[in-house]
């Protein structure tokens, strides 16, 4: 019988070391099918090319997870003067960068973004049910200095446009959109809701938001609380939510008991800011308690609370075995 319970990751991965200094189209191949058979071989229900076709080894401190779509979009330019510098101080949009990702002088375009070519790249390279992420418009939007557009909404909206018309071309089983700062600006749930939505509702399958904290050298970036949230989280036009639960705890798992049924969760429960091991019997107990607190069939996907990129692959590797062999544990498959 196929779980119930599904187990994934949320996306990125540790960046081989034979990577760093040669990303040649044949190494990122040979690195991509790596990262693949790994999160197969672990039993994960639902795998991700670990975002290494977004690695830059002139800018790995970010993964790409920003750099990738910014340095790609029309409209934004990333040579910046000393006069861009006290504007983005003065803007402070981020709240927590030092530095502005890019600035915005004229309307944002697609420019030589292409999402559709980088799925392409990866499909053939595994028959295991894919997910495809992507940036969403809220934390693209937050991390750049507007210099175009009347308010940070209208600067969303347009970014929405562009991921909208790329991803309505991937077939992915999934695609998640990561909103790393949402939980440090609840002031901006409407017009992120709605952003998010323009792009979700062009998704071609099963729709995910991935939504945490940060972790910038292993420390969370932001401050909040999910009931600040919910609101937010129910008017989202999603299939799942990705959510950071095993660093912060699981005190706040009943306020989900008022998220709209018709969205399914995703819970973490591996710790990526962590270099110690989950065991399988930490992992069952913590479902059982999600199953306990949220009742039966609200629990759709078992995950870690963030990326691993930030991680050695060793760790990596037990703790997605882990993660497996706890969801087994609890759906008695051992």
């Amino acid at each position: 019988m196929p779980p119930q319970i599904k187990a994934t990751a949320v996306g990125s991965y540790p960046v081989p070391s034979w990577m760093v200094g040669n990303t040649s189209r044949l190494v990122l191949r040979d690195a991509v099918m790596t990262v693949l058979k790994t999160q197969e071989l672990a039993g994960l229900d639902l795998i991700t090319d670990g975002e290494l076709m977004r690695f830059d080894p002139s800018h790995p401190e970010t993964n790409g997870m920003v750099d990738y779509f910014v340095s790609r979009m029309g409209g934004l330019r990333k040579e910046f003067s000393l006069s861009d510098f006290d504007r983005f101080r003065a803007d402070r949009a981020s709240g927590f960068r030092l530095l502005t990702a890019g600035m915005v002088v004229s309307k944002v375009e697609d420019g030589t973004l292409n999402l559709p070519r980088d799925f392409e790249f990866v499909r053939p390279l595994t028959k295991s049910p894919l997910k495809f992420t992507c940036t969403g418009p809220h934390m693209l939007a937050r991390v750049l200095t507007n210099l175009h557009y009347g308010d940070v909404s209208e600067l969303s909206m347009d970014i929405a446009c562009v991921l909208r018309r790329q991803l309505e071309l991937v077939e992915a089983e999934t695609v998640q959109l990561d909103e790393a700062c949402i939980v440090g600006y609840p002031q901006d749930s409407a017009w992120a809701a709605e952003s998010i939505n323009h792009v979700l509702d062009g998704v071609l399958n099963e729709k995910a938001v991935h939504i945490c904290f940060g972790n910038y050298g292993g420390q969370p970036v932001l401050r909040g609380f999910w009931r600040d949230l919910l609101p937010f989280l129910n008017s989202l036009r999603t299939d799942h939510l990705v959510l950071e639960f095993a660093r912060r705890g699981y005190d706040e798992l009943p306020l989900f008991s008022d998220l709209d049924p018709r969205i399914s969760l995703g819970i973490g429960l591996i710790d990526i800011k962590d270099n110690e091991v989950e065991g399988p019997e930490l992992i069952a107990s913590r479902i059982e308690l999600i199953v306990k607190t949220l009742g039966v069939g609200r629990l759709r996907y078992v995950h870690p609370d963030c990326g691993f990129w930030m991680l050695q692959r060793s760790v990596v590797d037990r703790k997605m075995r882990a993660l497996v062999e706890g969801r087994d544990l609890f759906e008695g498959r051992t």
